[in-house]
């Protein structure tokens, strides 16, 4: 969601998971009004084009470097765009039709299969882009028409943060299942401070929240009205209407519910691994970092993907082989944990996670999720974003519409299948 910054940083989705299902119903309003832009025809093969939409992330410095560097040992040159969230995914689908996709593209991992369906895209399959030694998940999230399109260097997701000092007091342990979970959020709300906080705001970045507890719980994409899914919006109505989480949920960002956190309002808080730098520099504040609470103890959490994934587009074959070469480099064990680190991210290379949660103990309960992780366009592809914003209606109709989470979400699946 995405950084999501949704995400996330949903995609910076979960993630800037920006909205996806505002992007996808905007796209074909916005296509005239967007400029061409530079695409991949008409340069020499040795300098290459790029496009992302860090114009205002900490990667907007770190990104040229690290893509620099696997340029330099492709032997060619990258010449950077940055272009705004809101406005590169129609850019792109305006180049995709007129052919002109620059070489490189970093774009949010939902946003892939529709960027692919052009067929603006080179397979990086056929392309010989081996995926060994990657998070089969991550692998997944770049897959279109069962070829590989995008890979992430680098990939984001949810855990639960726990203030320490808080939980001391309380004589309570991190929780690790949903009744652990709605207990310590019960103990520790008092006064002006709720026992936990999440993003429950109606586009994608509330999607992206809720996924974790949705699909966790058994829950498909596509059966929106399923028992598993009715029993994770339980979940979250219960505890905003104990008051062991604000009212106010429905309008917070994942950057809010941070504040929130940072500022003692909230004991526990679901987010991502790009707000340790920000946590980190509040030298008074002690917290820990586990993964999401489950229905039982048998159950592992099932996070939502967040993050960008790289693709190549058409132009030459000698273009298209030096462009690829570039993401070979970028998805090496040395070069991804470089990515990760800078980013915030964890490293799609198995072996570099893992190192990663070694030297940096407070990104473990990231990495132990990656696993059993979800690409959100898994089960729906091009479908997905429709499904994502019926799935946030459902959540604001629960949460502040006072309509119950069967009807909410009997709702949403009706307007999912329109």
């Amino acid at each position: 969601m995405s950084r999501s910054l949704p995400f996330p940083r949903l995609s910076r989705t979960a993630a800037r998971p920006g909205t996806l299902a505002a992007l996808a119903a905007a796209g074909v309003l916005v296509l005239a009004a967007c400029g061409t832009g530079s695409g991949s025809s008409g340069s020499g093969s040795d300098t290459l084009t790029e496009i992302d939409y860090y114009d205002a992330a900490p990667q907007n410095t770190q990104l040229p470097r690290i893509l620099d560097e696997c340029a330099a040992k492709s032997g060619v040159h990258i010449k950077h765009q940055q272009v705004p969230r809101a406005q590169f995914m129609p850019k792109l689908l305006q180049q995709a039709s007129a052919r002109t996709l620059p070489d490189l593209a970093l774009i949010d991992n939902p946003d892939l299969q529709q960027l692919a369906a052009t067929g603006g895209l080179v397979s990086l399959s056929k392309a010989g882009l081996t995926t060994e030694g990657l998070y089969p998940s991550i692998v997944a999230a770049g897959q279109y028409d069962g070829q590989t399109y995008g890979i992430a260097p680098g990939v984001n997701g949810l855990a639960l943060y726990y203030n320490k000092d808080l939980f001391t007091r309380a004589g309570l342990t991190p929780p690790k299942t949903w009744d652990e979970l709605t207990a310590a959020a019960k103990k520790l709300t008092k006064g002006s401070r709720y026992g936990v906080a999440f993003s429950a705001v109606g586009t994608e970045e509330g999607s992206f929240q809720f996924e974790p507890f949705f699909w966790t719980a058994g829950a498909s994409l596509k059966a929106l009205d399923s028992p598993q899914a009715v029993k994770a919006l339980t979940l979250w109505k219960d505890l905003v209407g104990t008051g062991s989480a604000s009212k106010s949920v429905v309008t917070w960002t994942q950057a809010d519910v941070n504040d929130q956190f940072l500022a003692g309002n909230a004991a526990m808080m679901v987010n991502g691994p790009w707000q340790l730098p920000t946590l980190n520099a509040a030298k008074d504040l002690h917290f820990g970092v586990v993964p999401i609470p489950v229905p039982d103890p048998s159950a592992k959490p099932v996070v939502p993907l967040g993050g960008e994934v790289w693709t190549v587009g058409h132009s030459n074959a000698a273009r298209e082989a030096k462009a690829v070469s570039v993401v070979k480099c970028l998805l090496g064990q040395e070069e991804s944990l470089k990515w990760s680190k800078d980013a915030g991210y964890i490293p799609s290379n198995q072996q570099a996670a893992a190192q990663l949660a070694t030297s940096q103990p407070q990104l473990a309960a990231f990495v132990a999720e990656v696993g059993t992780a979800r690409a959100r366009t898994t089960e729906l592809g091009t479908d997905y974003p429709k499904v994502s914003q019926a799935l946030a209606d459902a959540i604001q109709a629960a949460l502040a519409g006072g309509t119950s989470p069967q009807s909410a979400l009997a709702q949403a699946q009706r307007s999912a299948r329109n």
